[in-house]
Order: C-alpha cells, then structure tokens, then sequence
C-alpha cells in the first residue's frame, strides 16, 4: 500500500482548513489509496450481500468529514483517525437502516419462510461492536479511541500513540487491555 507522506497530508489538511479548495483536491489524490484499503478493510468485516461498496462508504464518508470545517488538523493520523470513525458511523447508520427496512420500515410484505434469515441480519456485528465501543468509552474513552485508531483506522501502533500523545508502551498495554475487554463484552460466557 502506498502510503502518504504525513508532512504533504499535514500541509494539505491545514490548507483545506483555511478555505483553499485546491488543497482539497490534493488532499483527495493523495490519501485516496490508503482510504480504499481502510474501506476495504471494513468491508471485509461486512456480512455477504452487504449493499455498500468500500467506493461509495469512502464518498459518504467524505461527505460528512466536509461539515467538519473547525477540525484543527494535528497530522496525518488524525485524520485517518477521524476518517476511520466516520466510516464506522456511516456502517453503523448503513446497518441500522437496513435492521429497520427488515422490522417493517418501507417493508410492505414479510413471509414466514423470511423468519430464519432475520436471526442472521446483515450488520448485527456492526452494531454490536458499535455498542461496545460506545460502552468502553463510557468509563475508558481513551481505550476506545484506541481501539478505533488501531482497528478501525489501521494505524500502527506507533502512529496511534503519537495521535494519542501517549507513549508507545502505554498504547500496548491499553490496546492490549482493550482487545481483552470488547472480545468479552462480544463474546459472553
């Protein structure tokens, strides 16, 4: 994967801030690669048959971070940090819409024969990760930025702790202790 040069994303995410659209553009080229392997990898954790692509979670995902003018950009992951939590938003939103299409949102017919496959509903996992991690950062909100930066955004751990301004050491045991956490909170005895 071709990765962009975090001083060049620097420069262009605090050129977009100040308005210059043209920043913008090179913002787009530049980090576009590294996006499509971060869609990719959310979608990888999608059920089959999902019906969002990575393309189009990448563009709804730029779509919304474009309301986000006051973003004081720190470096390059920050932003892959905030792009990877505006994915998992927009996958969130995307599951919950289709669990309320199944449960008779604009649903006008449902067969017996259906029951089965609503115990098995596209983006469950989703949702259930989505309520974890909301969970986690309830009591421990830097755990779960960890685990968004890491898991989500697909930083390194090194990236990570310099977004986080916490030591490297201090990121592995807290990703560690983490993990640990949401693997029992998905995964009751």
């Amino acid at each position: 994967m071709a990765v962009a040069p975090p001083i060049e994303v620097t420069e262009m995410l605090r050129a977009w801030r100040q308005g210059d659209q043209e920043a913008f553009a090179r913002l787009t080229s530049l980090v576009e690669t590294e996006l499509h392997h971060l869609a990719q990898r959310y979608m990888r954790n999608e059920p089959a048959g999902h019906t969002l692509q990575p393309t189009a979670l990448i563009n709804e995902a730029w779509v919304r971070l474009i309301d986000w003018k006051n973003v004081e950009w720190q470096n390059r992951a920050h932003f892959f940090g905030v792009m990877a939590q505006v994915m998992r938003r927009v996958l969130v939103d995307h599951a919950r819409h289709r669990r309320a299409q199944k449960h008779g949102g604009d649903v006008l017919r449902v067969s017996l024969s259906g029951a089965e496959e609503a115990a098995h509903e596209p983006g469950a996992d989703v949702l259930a990760l989505n309520d974890a991690l909301n969970t986690l950062a309830l009591f421990d909100p830097r755990k779960s930025q960890i685990v968004e930066l890491r898991f989500f955004g697909g930083l390194t751990e090194e990236e990570a702790a310099d977004a986080l301004q916490i030591s490297l050491r201090t990121l592995q045991r807290e990703w560690s202790l983490a993990r640990a956490w949401l693997y029992n909170e998905l995964n009751p005895s």
